[in-house]
């Protein structure tokens, strides 16, 4: 959401709704047969940084994006796109596109280019400036190493790295590109390259990585320094943790199935790993809907056919429940929420549904 604009990003546009009546307002649709194949996932004001293709084979037919070699930056206030230029084509692989190809942040635009990896290129990590388009630097990377991900934190720019089979994260300089450090995701095993890295949060910087049942699964907290300060296991005690995670007031969110009749919130303290508080939501016929914490305050939206949906916002400090409602319809799946000026907005994937619903509080 961008000041009163909500903005929805597929693979064949990019397209603004107005917050308050769900009304289109514009529309990105990318010249050609090409295709969106990444997006930035933060946004610098309102500019954001799209990366887009030529479609290989027919529409709805086992189509791919073959590279991605066209990096656009758009205001997402009026769906401008404001440059555009061709930069060196990477391979994208189907399961990673859109997430940490591109990213933005402080001024710049940040590439990951693999280099061809497959051909011995190196890769390395590009940054532009955002409002022209000009190059501002290309980092060099450790020996060994190829670029896996790119995120842009306030004072640095980061990366997961792949050096010999091992994933490792990355900072550099935002003004010239010079390398600040590098270390292991996980000082005592390491975390191997075919493990599943996400950024969480760059402020403080959180990331999961998750070994596919093979090993790690857990949310791994660094200081700005690259030190390791804290981790919170995916599953333990508390459950297992799926998806609905959240980072705010010093603290990682999560929406964890316990196996029970009800779900439930539990709050980490990020300074050191461990539990602050942990709340029982919902019930044995509602499902997890999203999760959003601000200002103090985390709202919780759990979705049920039959009872229909429910809020319940609680203290971010202490897990007092401050607040419940519930609405008179159950929209369908929800993946995330806005709170704007006391109503509540939800986001919904999938190409049949309608990307926003609104519900008012009664």
């Amino acid at each position: 959401m961008v000041g009163d604009t909500l903005v929805r990003g597929r693979f064949t546009s990019v397209t603004g709704f107005e917050a308050g009546s769900g009304r289109k307002r514009w529309e990105f649709v990318p010249p050609g047969r090409s295709r969106i194949c990444a997006s930035s996932t933060a946004v610098d004001g309102s500019l954001v940084l799209v990366a887009y293709g030529d479609l290989a084979g027919k529409a709805g037919d086992g189509a791919t994006v073959r590279g991605c070699p066209t990096v656009a930056a758009l205001d997402l206030a009026d769906g401008r796109e404001l440059w555009y230029g061709d930069r060196k084509t990477w391979e994208l692989e189907s399961d990673r596109l859109n997430d940490g190809l591109v990213a933005v942040g402080g001024g710049l635009g940040v590439v990951l280019d693999s280099g061809h990896a497959r051909d011995g290129g190196n890769g390395a990590v590009r940054a532009v400036d955002l409002r022209t388009g000009a190059a501002r630097w290309t980092a060099a990377l450790p020996a060994g190493c190829l670029p896996d991900k790119v995120a842009s934190a306030p004072e640095q720019v980061l990366a997961v790295l792949v050096c010999e089979g091992e994933a490792k994260l990355a900072a550099f300089d935002p003004v010239s590109g010079a390398s600040r450090w590098t270390v292991p995701l996980d000082a005592r095993r390491g975390v191997a390259a075919r493990a599943v890295v996400t950024f969480v949060s760059t402020a403080p910087i959180v990331l999961r990585a998750d070994e596919l049942g093979q090993g790690v699964d857990a949310f791994l907290v660094f200081g700005p320094d690259g030190r390791p300060t804290s981790r919170v296991e995916a599953t333990g005690d508390h459950g297992s943790i799926d998806s609905h995670v959240t980072v705010s007031d010093g603290r990682l969110f999560a929406l964890v199935s316990t196996g029970g009749k009800k779900d439930r919130l539990v709050a980490f303290d990020l300074a050191t790993g461990a539990q602050a508080w942990r709340a029982e939501v919902g019930g044995p016929r509602y499902h997890p809907g999203a999760l959003h914490a601000q200002d103090g305050r985390v709202m919780v939206l759990m979705t049920s056919i039959k009872y229909h949906d429910s809020l319940t916002v609680l203290d971010a400090r202490t897990g007092e429940e401050k607040e419940e409602r519930s609405f008179r319809e159950h929209v369908g799946s929800v993946d995330d929420l806005f709170d704007r000026q006391g109503a509540v907005i939800t986001v919904r994937s999938g190409g049949g549904v309608r990307p926003f619903a609104g519900y008012e509080r009664w």
